[in-house]
């Protein structure tokens, strides 16, 4: 069995999608869908180009007229609903893609569509080219979601709306102005849903990447309203906890005086790719009061141009007695994965402390 996420696109997929189809297309031809979809060079074809291309082959059996398509897509999803087939699954997201790629210009009828099919399949990604298109409208229509009686259209709401949505098209007026976001964040942040709720919180991270102004205020706003928007804001304030930012340090009570950090120490300071990094330190709490404590550890990889770049490991947080100490042991791999590439070469390792950087050390990575 593949272990490649596009090849969720197998033939027994499309086999057992194009039976449901040829239920509610009574003219359906299953062969010739299936050829058009194998046709040569499939296999070299990323996930998101299958998804694509399945949108497009998809359109050569759909009602010409979007409308019309619009009213079959929802018997198809239906018809999917009583197979138990691809609710909520990656495989279906092409449903979503044929509405963001033939609704475009049919703004009223897509709406319809992305409400309803993304009840059946997640629509975000859709979503962005009708923001940049129809900006006002789609801001307003996200609100109204952000009331719906439907926890999944809640949460499209707020990932669709999100400013820097990861692997979705950048809309540069949600970064620049988040204010109409935010509007519909409130009324989500009481949500009894909690995947509603983690959504929150990742557009509240998304803004603070370009707002922590607008972020802290949002979490000061937010604070004690309850047990579940203290954790949207906890959840949310990463970036800036990871940055060393001091208000959100403040926030949380993040004082680095009275810590302190000794031992440190990198057991093989020579790693091979493809092995781990070990280290250990110790920490104590040196205050009379109890105190809250969070540690990370930074990483300062040695880039292909010889520059380094940080990345920070969040370890642990929690309330250390008086007079605590701790003793730290932590693995940090270095096996090859598809989103970081690692050079040999000298590379960095910091103790960070209460967002404060208390120690730098050198290894080595070789090939």
């Amino acid at each position: 069995m593949s272990s490649l996420l596009k090849d969720i696109y197998s033939a027994g997929f499309y086999n057992r999608f194009t039976d449901v189809l040829a239920a509610v297309l009574p003219t359906f031809d299953k062969q010739r869908f299936i050829s058009l979809i194998f046709t040569e060079g499939y296999e070299n074809k990323a996930l998101k180009q299958r998804m694509r291309h399945n949108s497009v082959v998809l359109n050569l059996f759909m009602p010409a007229d979007f409308p019309s398509a619009v009213d079959v897509m929802e018997n198809l999803i239906h018809r999917l609903r009583a197979e138990h087939f691809g609710e909520d699954s990656l495989a279906m997201m092409f449903l979503p893609d044929y509405i963001e790629v033939y609704g475009i210009d049919h703004y009223e009828h897509s709406v319809k569509a992305l409400e309803f099919i993304t009840q059946f399949v997640s629509c975000e990604f859709a979503v962005r080219p009708f923001l940049l298109k129809y900006t006002d409208q789609m801001l307003t229509q996200l609100q109204a979601w952000s009331l719906h009686e439907n926890y999944k259209v809640r949460r499209f709401a707020s990932e669709g709306s999100r400013p820097r949505l990861p692997w979705g098209l950048a809309v540069p007026s949600l970064k620049k102005d988040p204010d109409r976001v935010l509007a519909i964040l409130e009324n989500l942040k009481n949500d009894h849903s909690a995947w509603v709720r983690k959504s929150v919180a990742n557009n509240l991270n998304d803004i603070s990447k370009d707002h922590p102004a607008i972020m802290m205020d949002v979490a000061r706003r937010w604070k004690g309203i309850s047990k579940e928007t203290d954790a949207i804001i906890k959840h949310a304030s990463r970036t800036l906890l990871k940055a060393g930012h001091n208000e959100i340090l403040d926030h949380y009570g993040l004082e680095g005086k009275n810590i302190s950090l000794s031992g440190f120490n990198i057991i093989a300071p020579s790693v091979k790719i493809g092995d781990s990094l070990e280290f250990e330190f110790e920490v104590s709490n040196d205050h009379t009061d109890k105190q809250n404590v969070r540690l990370e550890y930074g990483v300062y990889y040695n880039k292909a141009n010889g520059q380094l770049s940080k990345k920070v490991f969040k370890i642990s947080e929690r309330l250390y007695q008086p007079g605590e100490k701790a003793s730290i042991n932590r693995k940090q791999s270095f096996k090859p994965i598809t989103t970081r590439k690692f050079y040999p070469g000298k590379h960095q390792l910091s103790i960070i402390i209460n967002g404060q950087e208390k120690e730098i050390k050198t290894f080595d990575i070789f090939g």
